[in-house]
């Protein structure tokens, strides 16, 4: 340990002789590093390369204040023809300068001129958010297809909207929902009737142009529910194995989504604040902002204890679920959820019709079901705010429907 530490010390001893104009900063930044998780080799790395840059800014006479983008740029030119080709090295001493921007050592990035769509993209992520209440979860799902609309009908030049027609909707429309799924492309709808309501208040179109898109096909009970049965999500269970951080972590993560129903984004969301061990229950943020509170099944409480115990980092971050990859922090969205449930099925050797980690919340209400559990207990367990959206698990469950079912008549009407 001693020696470990002698090392580093003797490593940021030499650092700082050589390092020009980040200097002064080195402490402060390996610090951060640490505390964030970074692994001992890594952080030498990225102190390395600032000490470089701290280097080529002196030997232009500029100091820690000039470093800004364009500094940065012409440093990784020069870096480049000297033969070091890590693609790494802008990303991470952008990271170093946004380090220093938040402790207020250099002074804020000045802002740029926004182009049109970036300027109208603030604005209505501005009015989802403050106006209409939307999660951040639902206006990162609606943003990129409204830019993605007005790229394609503007461009980057100018936005004038009064003069969209029908035609652009419906020609938008065609080509941008035709590689999608029928609920993929009726959030494309639904983002765009949005929008196009958004502009109406603002008084950028004259009409409701939002009533002359037309509706996806695609009914809501025309399919079964795509659900893993009871049995594989035992068996993918069994098959987790719990000897390391991650694993630990992962195996937490399954129990909350197969014995609760939880949406990978209730998952992502979810803090250390949100467990009440002497209940013992959990606080479960949904849609909406809203908010309930849920027994914690004894092997789900186990597992999450043991995550807390033997494996979650050491950091800042409230957040119950980290990544496993320095910077310690929660995860950025919901797919690195159903990257795990996939991760695990595949471990069983399963393949079940449906590998994300909703599969496992239509799962959950499936074996309900199966052992009598009736229709509105389920939607209470799955906090549905309709009776009809858990209607749709009614068509699974073929021994009450068996008896409804009329007999095939036969040929001429005989019998």
């Amino acid at each position: 340990m001693g020696r470990a530490k002698e090392s580093w010390e003797q490593f940021m001893g030499r650092l700082r002789i050589d390092s020009g104009s980040t200097a002064t900063f080195l402490d402060r930044f390996a610090e951060h590093l640490l505390e964030s998780g970074y692994a001992i080799a890594t952080a030498k790395n990225l102190l390395l390369l600032v000490a470089s840059f701290g280097r080529w800014l002196s030997a232009k006479g500029l100091g820690m204040d000039a470093g800004g983008d364009d500094c940065l740029e012409r440093f990784l030119v020069d870096r480049r023809q000297q033969g070091y080709a890590k693609h790494s090295a802008a990303a991470n001493l952008r990271g170093f300068l946004a380090f220093l921007r938040a402790q207020g050592t250099i002074p804020p990035m000045a802002p740029g001129t926004p182009s049109p769509i970036d300027s109208v993209g603030q604005a209505y992520s501005r009015y989802l958010a403050q106006e209409r209440g939307l999660s951040p979860c639902a206006v990162a799902n609606y943003l990129p297809i409204v830019r993605r609309f007005l790229a394609w009908r503007f461009e980057n030049g100018p936005l004038p909207f009064g003069e969209l027609r029908t035609v652009d909707l419906h020609g938008f429309l065609t080509q941008d929902t035709r590689r999608y799924a029928p609920g993929r492309a009726k959030l494309t709808v639904t983002a765009l009737r949005s929008f196009l309501k958004w502009l109406l208040v603002c008084g950028e179109i004259p009409s409701r142009l939002d009533q002359a898109i037309p509706g996806v096909p695609g009914w809501r009970l025309a399919t079964l529910p795509k659900a893993i049965e009871p049995r594989e999500v035992e068996h993918m269970l069994r098959s987790c194995r719990r000897r390391t951080i991650v694993e630990r972590r992962d195996f937490a993560i399954l129990l909350f989504l197969a014995r609760l129903g939880l949406r990978a984004h209730e998952v992502v969301a979810m803090t250390l604040d949100d467990i009440e061990w002497d209940t013992p229950a959990i606080i479960v943020r949904g849609k909406g902002g809203r908010q309930d509170r849920l027994p914690l099944p004894h092997d789900a409480g186990d597992a999450i204890a043991a995550y807390l115990l033997t494996g979650r980092p050491q950091c800042s971050t409230r957040t119950l679920f980290i990544r496993s990859k320095a910077p310690l922090r929660g995860f950025a969205n919901s797919s690195s959820i159903s990257t795990i449930v996939r991760r695990a099925l595949a471990r069983a050797e399963l393949h079940p019709p449906r590998t994300g980690a909703h599969a496992l919340r239509h799962g959950l209400a499936c074996s309900m079901l199966s052992h009598g559990a009736t229709l509105p207990e389920i939607g209470e367990v799955l906090r549905h705010r309709s009776l009809d959206t858990t209607g749709i698990y009614a068509k699974v469950h073929l021994e009450a429907l068996a008896p409804l079912a009329q007999e095939w008549p036969l040929a001429g009407g005989g019998e």
